[in-house]
């Protein structure tokens, strides 16, 4: 007899059909397991035999064999255990086999028999809504699985005796409820800034359109305390935004207790990351930082400091919105629409620039320092904003700054312009000046002969690139969505192009 249960394997967040087939038959005395798995899943063999033993169950002399199919898809993950430990005990008439037909079962056992988290829950029970199925998951992970559809069937058993009792009639298995994560106290606030107007109000352009930013400043600035309060002034992802969001957390298991959060992700990885851990990749493929910050913030703190291959690897992402991950046997691919918020010194020193202070290495500290940023990662870049040292007279002068929910209701109207203006063009909701395509940009910034002339030469003197031309329509379109303006302006121009100002003399140093 051969027991069949559905289980899943993972390309990127999608979730891939696995049938568990489960034979037991005279021969030699033992259990195998075959079909291409990795070594989580051979081990599953130990780590069943264990919780079936724990549960009250004997295995049983003859051979078992279980083949994982199809059998050249690669298997990796401990999820394995509860799919195989089910359908053995099918076979064996511990659990009726017709009851395991309607459903797809992930999860790891422990070697008391019960149920442990794992990492991919909530793409798994999108897949099996999908294939029309319900889901057997850990109890861990039965908040997370809820979101997945409110009539789909989900049963989050705390171990396999609670499985069997259930199947038997004997206990019944509550449907579990979906969870928010409650709303962090004490978020970073723009009030707590002094100074630094323009750096604020080009934290208020990026938000408002998406735009990518660097910061350009001396140490104690504030450059890392204004990128640290951008998602204070963002909106909160839409139901699409959170479920791709969400997807990516639950395949690299950042979803604490199965919690979904409606916050943008700020992620703020270390200098010393390598290419891996920023774009993903590694033994199982798992999503990077870039993918981690979908739909939210990605801050580079001291950019140069950063492998210029890391830095460089950033290009496809920020162009795409996606990461594909390429191996000898398979292909990935994760999404990877970020905001890209940068901080960097002007040279190593870092004081170049300022007030009585003479580096003793001359221009050249400044131009070396800046040459580890690639003109090509640049050119993406639409804001770049010096940010000067902070004064005495800023730190004592009375007064409080305006607050980052003054600025986000701004930021909102803005974005709901965007969205009813590319809903109208057939792009969807969701769509900001940043995402426009190059074929509407000039379509949606359309500017009166003003500022035609005045975004003609600029491109001659500056020497724009196709790119840093549209990037500027684009940043002068998100300036007159904040001003509630139909058409863009000379003046919104002017803005526009004053900020890849500081970034032409980081360009000429790369």
């Amino acid at each position: 007899m051969v027991a069949h249960v559905t289980t899943i394997a993972f390309e990127g967040i999608e979730a891939v059909p696995v049938d568990v087939q489960v034979m037991v038959a005279p021969g030699k005395v033992g259990m195998q397991i075959v079909g291409l798995g990795d070594k989580a899943v051979a081990e599953s063999r130990e780590r069943v035999q264990a919780a079936l033993h724990a549960s009250g169950l004997s295995m049983p002399a003859k051979k078992v064999t279980v083949n994982l199919a199809p059998a050249d898809l690669p298997k990796e993950g401990s999820h394995y255990d509860l799919p195989i430990a089910l359908g053995l005990m099918a076979a064996l008439g511990a659990v009726p086999s017709d009851a395991l037909s309607g459903f797809v079962v992930l999860g790891e056992l422990s070697l008391d028999g019960t149920i442990a988290p794992v990492a991919g829950v909530l793409p798994a029970a999108i897949g099996a809504n999908a294939m029309d199925k319900g889901l057997i998951c850990p109890h861990g992970c039965g908040s997370e699985a809820a979101w997945a559809d409110a009539e789909m069937q989900i049963l989050a058993p705390r171990s396999l005796i609670a499985m069997a009792n259930h199947f038997r009639g004997t206990q019944v298995l509550s449907r579990p409820e979906p969870m928010v994560q409650p709303a962090p106290e004490g978020l970073p606030d723009l009030v707590d800034i002094k100074g630094q107007e323009t750096a604020k109000r080009a934290l208020e352009v990026a938000a408002a359109g998406g735009h990518h930013m660097l910061m350009v400043g001396p140490p104690g600035s504030g450059k890392s305390m204004l990128a640290q309060r951008l998602p204070s002034i963002l909106p909160s992802l839409g139901p699409r935004e959170l479920l791709e969001v969400s997807m990516i957390g639950s395949i690299a298991g950042t979803l604490g207790g199965g919690r979904l959060s409606d916050r943008r992700p700020f992620r703020a990885p270390h200098h010393s990351a390598s290419m891996a851990a920023m774009v993903g990749g590694g033994l199982r493929a798992r999503p990077g930082e870039v993918s981690l910050a979908h739909n939210g913030v990605l801050f580079l703190d001291e950019l140069p400091e950063f492998s210029p291959q890391v830095l460089d690897s950033l290009r496809q992402p920020i162009e795409n919105g996606e990461s594909m991950i390429a191996r000898a046997n398979h292909r990935v691919t994760y999404p990877a629409r970020f905001q890209l918020v940068a901080a960097m010194n002007p040279c190593r020193c870092g004081m170049a620039g300022e007030p009585g202070h003479r580096c003793a290495r001359g221009p050249r500290c400044q131009s070396d320092y800046q040459a580890r940023i690639s003109g090509p990662l640049l050119d993406r870049i639409d804001l770049r904003v010096e940010v000067a040292a902070v004064s005495a007279g800023d730190l004592i002068r009375p007064g409080r700054a305006e607050r980052s929910a003054s600025v986000a209701e701004r930021v909102a109207r803005a974005r709901a312009i965007q969205s009813e203006r590319y809903a109208a063009l057939g792009l969807g909701g969701a769509v900001t000046n940043v995402r426009c395509p190059t074929g509407m940009v000039e379509e949606v910034a359309r500017t009166d002969a003003a500022g035609q002339s005045l975004l003609s030469d600029a491109s001659e003197k500056l020497g724009f690139s196709a790119r840093a031309y549209h990037r500027v329509l684009k940043v002068a379109r998100t300036l007159a969505d904040l001003d509630g303006a139909d058409a863009v302006g000379r003046i919104h121009l002017a803005e526009a192009i004053s900020y890849r100002l500081a970034g032409e003399r980081l360009a000429q140093a790369a």
